[in-house]
């Protein structure tokens, strides 16, 4: 499966100076519209299941879970904007997970904007693969 790439990629200094948040917020959405795709195309669910599905696997502690899998094989840069992420100062935090989860999952996402905005779909593929 391939993520639809972008257009127009930043560079990464461009990327970088952008906000870890709005980062997140991209990679939040290119993390769900990979998971749903996937899902989709592997199993035969019905829309209910699915979104059950796709719920339990973007939600802050499956998205923490991922990170601990995938944070030992970061380059250093990519280390460094999850970190910016992580830290970011946020001003809410998901009803359902905890403030340690919610921070991991935060700097997933962040990661996986910054990487989709550069333009290396296929680094977020490789590393939403690894693991369970």
């Amino acid at each position: 499966m391939s993520l639809p790439t972008i257009d127009n990629p930043l560079t990464p200094k461009q990327a970088a100076q952008m906000s870890p948040l709005a980062l997140a917020y991209i990679g939040d959405s290119v993390h769900t519209l990979y998971v749903r795709t996937s899902l989709s195309i592997s199993t035969g669910c019905k829309p209910n299941q699915l979104h059950t599905s796709v719920s339990d696997m973007v939600k802050a502690s499956a998205q923490a879970s991922k990170m601990q899998e995938i944070l030992p094989l970061l380059t250093q840069e990519e280390e460094e904007i999850f970190h910016r992420g992580r830290n970011a100062k946020v001003h809410t935090i998901a009803k359902n997970a905890s403030v340690a989860d919610y921070k991991q999952a935060t700097g997933l996402e962040c990661l996986i904007g910054y990487l989709y905005l550069v333009g290396n779909s296929k680094r977020i593929e490789e590393l939403l693969n690894i693991g369970g």
